[in-house]
C-alpha cells in the first residue's frame, strides 16, 4: 500500500531544546541477536496513528524487507492503557485512539543482518541504522527526536548525531536526519583528530589487520580533497565507521558519516589497502553527491515506497569515477595505480554484453529490481560500472573542448551550488549545466552516451591526455568458448556463458557441468582444458544437465590470453600533456 509522504524541508542540525519523539533501544539479549524498542510519539488528536517502519534504507537501492524482524508489538497511553492496534500492510501498524492521547509503542527487533548495514546486535556491539530498528509516524517525521540506549556497561557509543542526556544518548532534528545517522555501540577502538578546523572520528570494531596511523594518515589527505570539487563543506563533525569483520563487506553513506566493512585480514597488503581507501573517498564524495544534492525521485526520500530515478549513475557511478580522482590528487594513490583500477573497470565492462543492451538511464530506473548472475551480466549493466565509464567520457569530452578549462567536477560543484536540498535536479538540469560551463549543447551526447548504450571509443578517449589501452606484448591468440567455468570435483561448472558467443550459439547455458572436451577429461580450469586446442576448431562437448550426460557441438572462437591494460604513452604532445594535468591534477608520467 502506497502512502503519500509529505514534501520535507531537511533542516539537517536545527538546534531544539527538547525532544517530542523519543526511541528507547535496550540491548536484551545479544548473543541472540534480540534487543527491545520503545517509541513515544506526542500527543495526537487523531483516530488513529500509523506507525511504519521504513522498507528500504537509503544508499541501497533495494526494498529490503525490514519488518519482517518485529515481534510482539504493543500500543499504549502515556498513562499506561492499552491500544487498539491492527496491521494494515506488512510494514504498517494503526494504533486506534478513542480521545487525544500521547502513543508509546514497543516491539521486539531481530538485529542479525550486518552485511545489509541496517540492523545487527550480537555479544561485542550493535550497529543501528534506524531504518531497521526505529519506526516513525508521518504525522511526526519532522519533529526533534532523541535515541536513548540501554547497552552493556564498557560498551561506547558513537554516531554523527550530538550526544544528549548522555553518552549513549543522541539528539538529531527530524526523523530523516536520525535516519541518516547510524549509531556504532560496543566494544570498540576511537581515534579523533582534526583537519581545517573540522572533526573527525575514526571508530573500529572487530580486530584485524588494519594498520590505524596509515588510515588517519590517509583520511586526513583525502578530507582536505572536497574543496577540489565543492566550495564548501557540510559539515564541522564527520565519523568514519568501520567493521573489522568476519565475512561482511560494503559500505553505505551518511549525511555526516559512514559505514566500511571489509573482512578482518583485508587490510594489510597495498591492494587491501587500497579497497578500504577507496571506499573511503567513494563515501566521502557522497557527502555532498546523494546527502545534499540529489536527482528528482529521492527528493523527498519515500521510506515506504521504490523512489524511482533515471539518474542513479550519476549518483553511484560519478561518485566511483570521482575517488580516484580525490585519491591520486591528494598522493595517496600513484599514476600507475590509477591505471591499474581503471584496467580493472574497463575489463569489466568489455566482459559485460549487456553493455551493448542497457542504458545508464534505464539501469538506473531499473536498479530497483536488476538482477546479477548470467542473465544480468548478458542484458544488464549497473550504476557503478556503466556510470563511471559514462563519467569519464564526460569529463574527458568536456576537457578536451575547453583546452583544459573545464572540467565533470565544475558540473558537481554547480550541481551543488545551484541545486542544494531541500531542492533537487533532473537531466535538463544537467545538460543545461553543461552548456552553461561549457558553451556547447550535450544534448545530442547526452542522447548518445546516457539515453542509449553507451559505446565508447576508449582508444580514441585515451588518446586526447596521453593514454592508451594495449595488449601486454606477451599477448597470444587462444581457443574459446566465449564463457567462465569454477572448477566443481571432477567437472567445471559454466558460471556465464556471453551472449551470442560459441557456447552461447551451442545451446549451453550457466550451471552445466562440463566433464570432457573431444574427449579430454577437463583439466582444473577452462583455459587449461582449452590450450589442447585451437580457435576455429568443431570440438564435441561432454556435460551434465538435471543429472543427465549430454553432448553438444562448439566451433571454438579466438580470444587474447590476456587483458588490454591502461598505460601512459611514452611520448606525450605537449596538448595531451597539459590536458592530462587538468584531467587528474597530476602531472603526466612521462612529461618533459
Amino acid at each position: 500500500m502506497k502512502k503519500t509522504l509529505s514534501l520535507i524541508s531537511l533542516a539537517l542540525y536545527s538546534a531544539f531544546s527538547y525532544a517530542d519523539v523519543e526511541y528507547t533501544l535496550s540491548i536484551t539479549e545479544p548473543a541472540h541477536h534480540l534487543g527491545n524498542v520503545e517509541i513515544t510519539f506526542p500527543k495526537s488528536a487523531q483516530s488513529y496513528v500509523d506507525v511504519m517502519l521504513p522498507d528500504w534504507r537509503t544508499g541501497r537501492y533495494e526494498i529490503l524487507d525490514m519488518a519482517n524482524g518485529i515481534r510482539f508489538f504493543s500500543a499504549k497511553t502515556r498513562r499506561g492503557e492499552k491500544l487498539k492496534w491492527h496491521k494494515i500492510d506488512k510494514n504498517t501498524w494503526r494504533v486506534h485512539l478513542d480521545t487525544p492521547a500521547q502513543v508509546s509503542v514497543s516491539y521486539q527487533v531481530y538485529a542479525n543482518e550486518l552485511a545489509l548495514r541496517s540492523r545487527h546486535i550480537d555479544d561485542s556491539h550493535a550497529f543501528i541504522d534506524a531504518s531497521g530498528f526505529f519506526m516513525f509516524s508521518d504525522s511526526f517525521r519532522q519533529e526533534p527526536v532523541k535515541v536513548n540506549l540501554n547497552v552493556p556497561k564498557n560498551w561506547r557509543s558513537v554516531s554523527g548525531m550530538d550526544f544528549a542526556d548522555s553518552q549513549h544518548s543522541f539528539k538529531a532534528a527530524n526523523y530523516d536526519v536520525l535516519l541518516d545517522s547510524p549509531i556504532e555501540t560496543g566494544i570498540n577502538e576511537l581515534h579523533k583528530y582534526s583537519v581545517d578546523g573540522r572533526d573527525y572520528e575514526l571508530v573500529i570494531w572487530g580486530e584485524g589487520n588494519y594498520d590505524v596511523e596509515l588510515m588517519i594518515r590517509d583520511l586526513k589527505k583525502l578530507v582536505k580533497t572536497g574543496s577540489l570539487i565543492w566550495h564548501d563543506y557540510p559539515y564541522e563533525r564527520y565519523v568514519f565507521m568501520v567493521h573489522a569483520t568476519s565475512g561482511a563487506r560494503g559500505a553505505t553513506e551518511h549525511l555526516n558519516s559512514t559505514i566500511i566493512q571489509r573482512h578482518r585480514d583485508s587490510f594489510a597488503s597495498r591492494d587491501d589497502y587500497l579497497g578500504f581507501i577507496s571506499t573511503a573517498a567513494h563515501e566521502f564524495i557522497h557527502t555532498w553527491n546523494v546527502k545534499h544534492y540529489r536527482p528528482d525521485g529521492l527528493v523527498p526520500y519515500d521510506y515506504i515506497d521504490i523512489n524511482y530515478s533515471d539518474l542513479l549513475w550519476l549518483v553511484e557511478g560519478s561518485t566511483s569515477y570521482l575517488e580516484d580522482f580525490l585519491l591520486l590528487s591528494a598522493g595517496i594513490t600513484t599514476n600507475q595505480e590509477f591505471y591499474k583500477s581503471l584496467t580493472r573497470t574497463l575489463n569489466r565492462h568489455l566482459n559485460t554484453p549487456g553493455r551493448e543492451v542497457q542504458s545508464v538511464a534505464d539501469t538506473s530506473f531499473d536498479k530497483w529490481i536488476n538482477q546479477g548472475g548470467d542473465h544480468g551480466k548478458n542484458y544488464s549493466t549497473n550504476i557503478y560500472l556503466e556510470g563511471a565509464l559514462v563519467s569519464m567520457a564526460l569529463d574527458i569530452d568536456l576537457i578536451d573542448k575547453s583546452d583544459g578549462k573545464v572540467s565533470y567536477r565544475d558540473v558537481h560543484g554547480e550541481l551543488y551550488k545551484q541545486h542544494k536540498l531541500p531542492s533537487s535536479f533532473n537531466s535538463e538540469d544537467v545538460k543545461r549545466i553543461l552548456k552553461q560551463l561549457s558553451g556547447h549543447s550535450y544534448a545530442m551526447w547526452w542522447d548518445t552516451y546516457v539515453e542509449k548504450p553507451a559505446i565508447i571509443d576508449f582508444d580514441e578517449l585515451f588518446k586526447k591526455v596521453g593514454l592508451e589501452y594495449v595488449y601486454p606484448p606477451s599477448t597470444i591468440r587462444v581457443a574459446s568458448i566465449d564463457g567462465t567455468a569454477k572448477s566443481v570435483g571432477q567437472m567445471l561448472e559454466l558460471t556465464h556463458v556471453a551472449r551470442g558467443g560459441s557456447a552461447w550459439q551451442a545451446g549451453l547455458t550457466a550451471g552445466d557441468k562440463l566433464v570432457a572436451i573431444d574427449n579430454h577429461h577437463v583439466r582444473k580450469d577452462l583455459p587449461h582444458t582449452l590450450a589442447l586446442f585451437r580457435s576455429g576448431q568443431t570440438v564435441e562437448v561432454s556435460f551434465i544437465r538435471r543429472h543427465k550426460l549430454m553432448k553438444a557441438k562448439i566451433k571454438l572462437s579466438e580470444k587474447a590470453n590476456m587483458d588490454k591494460f591502461v598505460r601512459a604513452v611514452d611520448r606525450p604532445s605537449k596538448r595531451q600533456t597539459r590536458l592530462y594535468k587538468a584531467w587528474l591534477g597530476v602531472a603526466h608520467p612521462n612529461a618533459k
